[in-house]
């Protein structure tokens, strides 16, 4: 899940090497932390958000299998 969601964050932006993604863990969730650079923010989140919520609708629906809450949250 974490490859996955490095994958789709690289072949969107410009900056490759500025993606950063950072994973907090607990019982129930997994909280990704993706930081990209500034210029390359709109083109992760798209248009009215809707980048943004298919990256995190397949994410969540891996997480799905493993019962646990996924949040992906985007940062510049």
């Amino acid at each position: 899940m974490d490859e996955l969601l490095k994958f789709l964050v690289k072949s969107l932006v410009e900056n490759e090497e500025a993606v950063e993604v950072t994973k907090e863990e607990d019982e129930k969730a997994i909280t990704y932390r993706v930081k990209v650079a500034e210029n390359d923010l709109g083109k992760v989140i798209g248009k009215n958000g809707k980048t943004a919520m298919s990256i995190r609708t397949i994410i969540k629906s891996i997480a799905n299998k493993l019962h646990k809450k996924v949040f992906v949250k985007f940062e510049d």
